[in-house]
């Protein structure tokens, strides 16, 4: 039971509001100390892993060029764009970017998109400049609000559209765990059955991204003097 320690260590930095990494790895540390490991192993382990998942610090080559590219400009070019277009709403612009975003990740394509190079440098920006758009200056809890959508659109369609492509990381784990409860799937199989799911993903979400436009229209409503 000590190993479980690592899960108590992240509750308390995480409501204590404490450097997510520095928690994580405490977490890590105590619990590989927790199931006998020397402190040697345990560092030797993270070393190992970081090593082998070194790619995923490519992300951080990504970010000096998104400041540069907000600095020049971007996000106002994106409102700007926005303000161009009449019938443009908040809602339909995240239902257009959840359908591209999908179809995306469905090819494999899963690069297209993402939080840092995408949802806030170009969708957020481009959401929020179809709210003001209609509604004049926006609050701050409607423009968070806002943010949090533009980012949900990009999880969840990455999220139920990349199991549609066969050569998907996700595929091979879900093979893996069915194999080891006795259940033997094809990776094609579960790519053909991972379609259905993401139409109703798609139709969910979008019911949720249009009546967002309707509340959002009543919370400006209330709020104008």
């Amino acid at each position: 039971m000590l190993t479980l320690a690592g899960i108590a260590i992240i509750a308390i930095g995480v409501v204590a509001g404490f450097n997510p990494l520095l928690v994580v790895t405490v977490a890590a540390v105590v619990t590989g100390l927790a199931a006998g490991l020397s402190l040697h192993e345990v560092i030797s382990a993270l070393g190992k892993a970081f090593n082998d998942n070194r790619y995923v610090s490519m992300v951080w080559l990504v970010l000096p060029v998104i400041g540069l590219l907000e600095r020049a400009g971007l996000q106002d070019r994106a409102r700007a764009l926005i303000n161009r277009l009449a019938n443009a709403t908040t809602g339909r612009l995240l239902i257009a970017y959840f359908f591209l975003r999908q179809m995306a990740a469905a090819l494999g394509l899963t690069s297209l998109g993402g939080q840092a190079q995408m949802v806030r440098p170009l969708i957020a920006p481009m959401a929020e400049a179809a709210s003001e758009a209609r509604f004049g200056p926006l609050p701050d809890p409607v423009r968070h609000q806002i943010r949090a959508q533009a980012a949900a659109a990009d999880n969840i369609a990455l999220f139920f559209g990349e199991d549609i492509f066969i050569a998907m990381a996700s595929i091979l784990l879900i093979r893996g765990f069915l194999a080891g409860n006795g259940i033997e799937v094809e990776p094609f199989a579960l790519s053909v059955w991972a379609i259905p799911t993401a139409i109703v993903a798609l139709l969910v979400h979008g019911v949720r991204l249009w009546r967002l436009d309707r509340q959002m229209a009543r919370t400006m409503q209330a709020v104008k003097p």
